[in-house]
């Protein structure tokens, strides 16, 4: 468990099947800090603007973490959520996972069959560059394969792709550290 302090106020916005498939699965244990489950649909702007509105008046630093959600919305909803994440001043940081349109083209051609429904899209060309324009900039970027070697939890067939890393050029090595990651962005 994370030392979190009792003063934290975690809000868990996600659509309302997930939220409750989620709430449901957690009902018997008890938070850590100030926690506040919210069913919305992220692509709603109208709805997602009053939400940050009213958590943005109620903060005065917040970290916002949208893990496993961009990559299903096009570049235009990102931006549009980008704006709206960096209208309350209280909003300060905002961590993302981000992939490479590599990678994308990649897991849409071996999983497409199973993606149709909801296909993996957003993979900015230009990386975390993307982000500058609507007030945010990357602060810190962790390669996820290097995490995932760090906290001992690669896939199968890790050591193959070691191996052909450490036979690779430096630009290609260098390239795949930002195949896909965890970003901290910051605002500007």
């Amino acid at each position: 468990r994370l030392p979190l302090p009792p003063s934290l106020h975690w809000v868990d916005i996600d659509l309302p099947g997930i939220l409750d498939y989620k709430t449901e699965s957690l009902r018997d244990e008890k938070p850590v800090c100030r926690y506040e489950a919210v069913a919305a649909d992220l692509k709603d702007r109208p709805a997602r603007q009053e939400i940050f509105a009213r958590l943005g008046a109620g903060s005065s630093r917040a970290i916002l973490i949208t893990e496993g959600l961009l990559v299903y919305l096009q570049p235009e909803h990102v931006a549009s959520l980008a704006t709206d994440l960096h209208a309350p001043p209280s909003f300060q940081f905002w961590v993302i996972d981000l992939a490479s349109p590599e990678l994308l083209q990649r897991l849409n051609r071996i999983w497409g069959k199973q993606l149709k429904e909801s296909p993996l899209v957003f993979g900015p060309a230009e990386g975390t560059e993307f982000f500058r324009p609507y007030g945010w900039r990357e602060a810190q970027f962790r390669s996820t394969w290097e995490e995932a070697q760090r906290l001992k939890r690669t896939m199968k067939g890790a050591w193959l792709w070691n191996l052909i890393g450490r036979l690779s050029p430096k630009k290609v090595r260098e390239r795949f550290k930002r195949f896909s990651g965890i970003v901290l962005l910051e605002r500007e």
